[in-house]
């Protein structure tokens, strides 16, 4: 049977932190930002992980485990 491939969005979006958790960056940061004020840009700068609920999902796109 072939190996499953890595779904290529996936990889370039998350990260696997050393405990095992999901990494992801904040969404509105690309464009009309001068609109937005200064605190809500830094706030979204910051990474952030994915929830629980989502992570077996991307870990299936990732190919990480079953």
């Amino acid at each position: 049977m072939p190996k499953m491939k890595t779904n290529s969005g996936a990889k370039k979006r998350f990260a696997l932190t050393g405990s095992g958790k999901i990494k992801r960056k904040h969404a509105y940061k690309r464009h009309i930002l001068t609109k937005m004020s200064t605190k809500q840009k830094r706030r979204l700068t910051k990474g952030g992980l994915v929830d629980s609920t989502n992570e077996s999902l991307i870990k299936k796109l990732l190919t990480i485990g079953k």
